[in-house]
């Protein structure tokens, strides 16, 4: 059976078909995850849920124990994560409520524990070329094609640190370094699902435009109207990607660690 996480909101728990068995404590020894993990069924899949920010979303994010959350999946036997997050639109012609399958990503955070190799067991070089799993990135957009739910090819996610939204001198720039997107979770989360070789892919729901390209003061509130107003086809979208996963993995992914060790 398919083992699959999703990293999310709480609301993704109410897919149609789905059955939710039980809540999994996990130990890591890199300390406690957001929240107990949350297992449950869809036809051969079985999907194991976490709320990056807690269940109470009290976990702000440069706080978040990034190093956990993926041990944690890595621990229950999770090969291929499904990241699903807000971000702010930079790129000229997104607009709230799009919803983007990120190809590449720019990592401007700062102060973040990034990687589960610090030296004791050598020196560890992942390829991250490629940050996002292609196979996982075109079963998601053949899914949105079946079930209709309109998806962007691609793109450029720009991490930044949060958890104070940006400038507009801030999104120019990052805008002439390539960014389409920005938001403040996708970093470390892709490399380090590399390192533990889980494929790792990132469903981006514009929430809001990016600061100075609206003249609308930016609001928590309309970031989360966005992703309330496009829930259920995230969630259309989700259960369509779980129906044709296959179980063999024939990405790159599962090789990370070959010859990245010096």
């Amino acid at each position: 059976m398919s083992k699959i996480g999703v990293i999310g909101g709480s609301g993704l728990y109410e897919i149609k078909g789905l059955t939710l068995k039980e809540k999994k404590r996990v130990a890591t020894p890199f300390g406690r995850p957001s929240d107990d993990y949350r297992v449950g069924q869809i036809g051969k899949a079985e999907v194991i849920f976490l709320p990056r920010h807690g269940a109470r979303h009290n976990i702000p994010p440069h706080m978040i124990n990034y190093r956990a959350n993926i041990y944690g999946f890595k621990k229950l036997g999770v090969e291929r994560i499904i990241s699903i997050s807000a971000v702010g639109g930079i790129k000229k012609g997104l607009k709230p409520g799009d919803i983007v399958i990120a190809d590449q990503v720019i990592d401007m955070t700062r102060n973040r524990k990034s990687t589960f190799y610090d030296g004791k067991e050598g020196v560890t070089h992942i390829d991250l070329t490629e940050p996002y799993c292609p196979e996982m990135r075109r079963i998601l957009l053949k899914a949105g094609r079946a079930v209709k739910v309109s998806l962007k090819n691609g793109g450029t996610y720009l991490a930044v640190e949060g958890p104070r939204l940006e400038t507009a001198s801030e999104i120019k720039a990052f805008g002439l370094f390539g960014g389409d997107i920005v938001g403040m979770t996708g970093m470390p989360e892709a490399a380090l699902a590399r390192e533990l070789e889980i494929c790792y892919s990132a469903v981006c729901l514009v929430a809001n435009y990016a600061a100075g390209i609206s003249k609308k003061k930016l609001t928590v509130a309309e970031v989360m109207e966005a992703m309330k107003a496009s829930t259920e086809k995230i969630k259309s979208l989700l259960k369509e990607t779980f129906s044709t996963i296959p179980q063999e993995r024939k990405c790159f992914c599962k090789d990370a660690l070959k010859e990245a060790k010096i």
